[in-house]
């Protein structure tokens, strides 16, 4: 005898099931290509790679081809990361503003006057400078 529990926990699995199987193949799919690029590809240096790309710059003599870049590009990357992952937060509450309690409203605001010290204290600290 088959209970509703049962029926429905088959109901789930089968639901759930096209989710399950466009992982696999997309696991499948990617450590194909990762295992056929790697014999693809060659690893050959010639003076085309080694030519100024769009900066202009000269590339350094290094045996890995990886040239030392200035401390600001990081800084500036981390901070475009930083405010990035706040507009992702910042949308759905603005969505959600007429739904939430005060709770949820001031918790942002919290959220937002960290981020503004945080922003601060970059900016005192010089790293948006360029000299």
């Amino acid at each position: 005898m088959i209970t509703n529990i049962n029926l429905f926990h088959n109901y789930i699995f089968f639901q759930y099931m096209p989710i399950f199987i466009f992982f696999i193949i997309s696991l499948i799919l990617a450590i194909i290509l990762l295992v056929v690029s790697f014999f693809v590809s060659t690893n050959s240096k010639n003076s085309e790679k080694m030519s100024p790309y769009e900066c202009g710059f000269d590339p350094f003599n290094y045996k890995d081809n990886q040239s030392i870049l200035n401390i600001r590009f990081y800084l500036v990357g981390i901070l475009f990361i930083i405010f990035d992952i706040e507009l992702i937060f910042l949308y759905p509450w603005i969505i959600s503003l007429n739904k939430i309690t005060l709770f949820g409203f001031w918790s942002m605001f919290i959220f937002l006057f960290i981020l503004t010290i945080g922003f601060i204290y970059e900016w005192k600290k010089g790293s948006l400078e360029w000299e």
